[in-house]
């Protein structure tokens, strides 16, 4: 028997793999040797539904979850007051609502994904270095959110069967997971899974029944634990644990990890502004994403001061609240506790939707778009994330991957200034949409990666990367040793990688610009950008003809020594 496989293996092999491709669909702007499909063509005026008030609902739904409420009572935990997370949250979600406006700003126009979009500054193929990213991050938090909502189901479950509690381990220890928590996480995994399926602008809706429901298990749980606590004096009255320089440095590191925890949707908002019925709706973010985040935030932070004073040390997870309510007997703790629980539950749901599912099959889909459009991406996200990644052991033993995963902003900070720069400043907002699509097309650049983009990325990743691995080095107990200032400058990672990015990626975009890539108008039909192919502009004005037709003989030249593509 030979290394390599029969001719009738390879073909039965084929044959099976065949079944599963997606129907080859036209393509208004995609080349016809370029595999596509619909969903990953700009979205048609039918699908153009988000209005401003979707905007508001949206992230209204996307702050209040377990994510916010813990962010908001960690920073508590690691030493600030409420006087000091207060600013922390407002500056560090001012921060990132600003690429959220602009890079917002692309999709809303173009109507195209994040992972169409990336190609225009990062050039046809180092793009996909930039969906591969964001698309593992998406998956990974997925089955994390997945993990966080297993553990409201338990709530629930143990508020109606306190004895579920006692259900015999029949799993390793060392798998960081439980007979009862694996039931729970089946239990919420096969909840949320129909969910995914929604399209997303359709989901409305279900932003609604958030918007509704878990708000009112939030302000419940505050409420509670205020008055538990004697009142808003006592819990007002906590004071920092931090002084000096060590405060000073946590409250860049707290405002921070509200940024880092908004850096997949800095980059991937286009996925969502592309069904906007305008451009302008979207620019509501700019205001309403730092009052919302506040105001979420403000709920775990009172929240979680309140529990310092009643059980002497601080509860920032607020399902934890809930099990000392089941714990206590009464049946009206225990329906609070349900309750509570189911609204947690809905919530974690539309936050994996919303922030991880979609992303991951937008991203999928332009991976491979012969196989999987945005429905079976979102089916393969929810396997691979779920289980591939073994989310609970992850939780559970690997808090050196998980603080890893956190200071993932390194990468997606300079993706999303890269993004911004380039299509408000380098290419002042005309944009060859056709183009985009065609892997020999204007946005190729030198083999398919434009070094502007890879070199703003290195600039802005190198310098803070001693960071990231001494603070994976010392969550995991090593012994690594850099200097203060890195330790410092890792606090601030998202700040600085967008800044960073952007002088670096325009500098280099001014001084030696990318001429071909240059047009002084939007192109969004395949025939107006087949009449530009070859055209060169600059400083938004047009060459002559003479030289245009230079262009495209050399652009021809070039398309006639490659290998023609027939799917990517």
């Amino acid at each position: 028997m030979g290394f390599f496989p029969s001719k009738d293996t390879v073909k039965a092999r084929c044959t099976s793999l065949s079944a599963w491709e997606l129907q080859k669909e036209p393509s208004a702007v995609a080349p016809d040797t370029v595999w596509s499909n619909k969903d990953m063509d700009p979205v048609g005026p039918e699908d153009q539904t988000w209005s401003i008030y979707t905007w508001m609902a949206y992230w209204a739904t996307e702050v209040i979850s377990l994510g916010s409420w813990q962010t908001g009572g960690s920073m508590l935990s690691a030493g600030l007051s409420w006087r000091e997370a207060i600013p922390a949250v407002v500056v560090g979600a001012f921060c990132t609502s600003i690429p959220m406006v602009l890079n917002g700003a692309i999709g809303a126009d173009l109507h195209v994904p994040f992972s169409v979009i990336v190609r225009s500054s990062f050039g046809y193929y180092l793009g996909y270095f930039c969906v591969v990213s964001r698309c593992v991050l998406a998956m990974f938090w997925l089955g994390s959110v997945t993990t966080n909502g297993s553990m409201a189901i338990t709530v629930m479950i143990q508020a109606i069967w306190p004895s579920y509690a006692k259900i015999p381990n029949h799993i390793a220890t060392n798998m960081g997971v439980t007979t009862e928590g694996m039931i729970s996480f089946l239990l919420f995994w096969l909840i949320q899974l129909p969910l995914f399926l929604i399209p997303p602008q359709k989901l409305r809706p279900l932003f609604i029944a958030k918007l509704i429901i878990t708000p009112t298990a939030a302000l419940a749980t505050m409420g509670w634990c205020v008055h538990k606590a004697g009142g808003a004096g006592p819990v007002f009255a906590e004071q920092a644990t931090l002084q000096g320089s060590a405060k000073a440095w946590q409250f860049l590191a707290s405002m921070s990890s509200v940024s880092g925890g908004l850096a997949t949707l800095a980059c991937n908002i286009p996925d969502f502004s592309r069904y906007a019925k305008t451009s302008k709706g979207q620019y509501i973010q700019l205001p309403f994403i730092p009052t919302v985040y506040t105001l979420g935030m403000l709920v775990g932070i009172i929240g979680s001061s309140a529990t310092a004073v009643i059980y002497g040390k601080l509860i920032w997870n607020p399902l934890n609240i809930y099990i000392y309510w089941i714990e206590s007997g009464s049946s009206g703790g225990r329906a609070a506790a349900f309750f509570c629980g189911f609204a947690w539950a809905i919530s974690q749901a539309c936050t994996n939707i919303t922030a991880n599912s979609i992303s991951a099959a937008n991203d999928l889909t332009v991976l491979f778009p012969r196989y999987l459009n945005i429905r079976r991406g979102c089916l393969v996200a929810a396997v691979i994330g779920a289980w591939v990644f073994v989310p609970w052991r992850i939780v559970a033993s690997a808090t050196n991957f998980l603080t890893f995963m956190g200071g993932y902003a390194i990468f997606l900070a300079p993706i999303a200034g890269i993004m911004a720069s380039d299509y408000w400043i380098v290419k002042k907002k005309h944009i060859d949409v056709p183009a985009l699509y065609d892997p020999q097309g204007r946005y190729r650049y030198k083999g398919g990666v434009n070094w502007r983009a890879l070199l703003a990325l290195l600039l802005a990743i190198g310098p803070t990367m001693p960071g990231l691995i001494y603070a994976v080095g010392s969550t995991d107990g090593a012994n690594v040793h850099i200097t203060d200032g890195a330790k410092h400058l890792y606090k601030f990672d998202w700040l600085f990688g967008f800044l960073v990015s952007i002088v670096v990626y325009t500098s280099t975009s001014i001084f030696f610009p990318a001429d071909k890539s240059l047009i002084s108008a939007t192109v969004r039909t395949r025939e107006e950008s087949e009449e530009l192919k070859g055209a060169s502009v600059l400083d938004g004005q047009a060459t002559s003809s003479q030289a245009g037709s230079a262009a495209d003989v050399a652009l021809q030249g070039e398309k006639s020594s490659c290998l023609d593509v027939k799917a990517i």
